[in-house]
This record gives structure tokens, sequence and C-alpha cells, in this order.
């Protein structure tokens, strides 16, 4: 029986209500982190719960947990459900409320719930890579918030499974922005590139960790938006996520990119991704 967080308590899922006046229900109305865990840990944990705070603060909703408690009760998960390898999604919502547009009064409490994931690193994806498509990105313009509005991926997401793809490349005005659960970077002639953080996608905790690992590596990487026709030219392409790591991406609308295999800046990126995670889950 899995264990789950909900507003201090500590209950077994089947236990669990939410109401349906509860303002995530209702409106989407808020914020969530997913935290990857390695070998029984946290990784990057004050990274991902820093954003939780600040996607929170963009929308005026105040969690009622210091990042430090938060990161203590994904700690927590990871002990009682003896997660090894897997991930904490953790949510905030506005809180239960009557279904009215603005926000309810000041003493409506917000929401927190949170729960564990057993899975395994996507190995073969990591090894193969994945093919894509592009899709038009209809998305609000807050993509740099984490928030639980997330329809706009979801039909991007189905798209591509109907086209049996694993993930959709979302274009708006000719410009590639991220995928619809991923950021996504091109390579050509040795240059990483990647849309610049702005509110036009989520700034990724692994497309930071990638940006820093080009740097310390020798890569060179531009924050610099591509078009799709130029995507489909790059000599390498990939995707990051917490949960997708760094994945090649192979193929996208039915074309090869580069050599249609992972390529060397890639394999070398994943190399230096892989020595940033507990050695005992590296070859899992």
């Amino acid at each position: 029986m899995m264990i789950h967080f909900i507003d201090g308590q500590f209950l077994a899922k089947d236990s669990i209500n939410v109401s349906i006046d509860d303002r995530g229900y209702y409106f989407g109305d808020g914020v969530y982190e997913v935290v990857k865990v390695y070998d029984g840990e946290l990784y990057t944990a004050e990274e991902h719960f820093e954003r939780l705070s600040q996607s929170a603060t963009k929308v005026k909703m105040t969690i009622p947990y210091s990042e430090q408690q938060l990161i203590d009760i994904a700690k927590e998960l990871v002990k009682v459900n003896e997660i090894a390898t897997g991930h904490i999604y953790m949510q905030v919502t506005r809180g239960v409320a009557a279904r009215v547009h603005q926000f309810p009064t000041p003493e409506t409490a917000p929401v927190v719930t949170a729960y564990a994931v057993h899975n395994p690193r996507p190995m073969k994806t990591i090894e193969n890579g994945v093919r894509t498509i592009t899709v038009d990105d209809i998305r609000w313009l807050r993509c740099d918030i984490k928030s639980l509005n997330l329809l706009g991926s979801v039909l991007a997401k189905q798209e591509a499974f109907e086209a049996n793809c694993a993930e959709a490349i979302l274009v708006r005005d000719g410009i590639v922005t991220e995928g619809s659960s991923t950021n996504m970077f091109g390579i050509k002639d040795g240059v990483v590139y990647t849309h610049p953080a702005s509110n036009l996608i989520l700034n990724g905790i692994t497309r930071q960790v990638v940006i820093k690992l080009c740097e310390e590596n020798g890569i060179t990487v531009k924050e610099e938006s591509f078009s799709p026709e130029e995507a489909l030219e790059m000599d390498e392409f990939f995707m990051t996520s917490t949960t997708a790591e760094v994945t090649p991406v192979i193929m996208i609308n039915g074309k090869a990119i580069g050599s249609g295999e992972p390529g060397p800046v890639t394999r070398k990126l994943q190399e230096a991704f892989a020595r940033q995670i507990p050695v005992s889950i590296v070859g899992e």
C-alpha cells in the first residue's frame, strides 16, 4: 500500500479524499513539481522546490510550507514507500472554495498533496533515441509557470502518440519552443542550441543541468531559438526532462536527424549526466 501526503498527513492512498470544490479540480488553479529519485536519494531537490515556490508566487499563491519542509516531506515519502529509483510528484492548489473565478477569501488554505512512484530509468530510449513530430504550440503565454493547466500539452502529446511518436515538438510563430513535457536541444557543427528561458518555455531543471554540463565539458551552448526547418537540418537532436533525462531524438516528422542514430555530442552529455547520479544505478 503506497503512502501519500495530503495537508500535513501521511495516509494510505485509498483513504484520501479530494473535495470536488478544490480549485485545482475546477480551474487547474495550482502548481506542481516532479523530483527524480536515484538510489533512494532526491536529485536536484532544492532546485525543484525553489521553482515550485517561484511558480506559486507568480500565480499569487502562498505555499504553507517552507522549501526545506517540502524537501523533508518528499524524503519521508521516499523512505516510507521504499523508493529506490522513481520520482516524487507534489502539487499545491489554491484550496477548497465555492466555484467563482476570483480568488477565494484569504483564510482559504492551499491544499498540498504529494506521492511517490517507483519507475526505472528509461534506458531503452536513452540508448536508442525516439521519434517525434512537430505540433502547433497552442498553450497560454506563461509556460514558465509549472501550473496544472496542461490541456495544451495533453493534446500535443496525444497527437504524438497517435503518430506512433514519443514526443511532440511545439512550434510557435515559426520557432521551436519546447516539447509537450520536455525541453528541446539541437546540435549543429558541435554547437548546442536551445530556446532561451522566457515565458514561452519552462526552464527545466534538467535543461539547466545540461547547459551547465556543456560548459563544464567544453561544449558551446547557445540559448538561441531556431525554426522547425532548421531543426530538421541539425546534426543531432535531443530532449531533456526529469524523467527522460537526456534522450536522443533520431527522427522528426519522419525525417532522420543526422545519421538517424544518437550522435557523439549527445552521447558525451549522456555520460556527463550519468556521472551526476549515484553509481549504483547508472547501468540500471
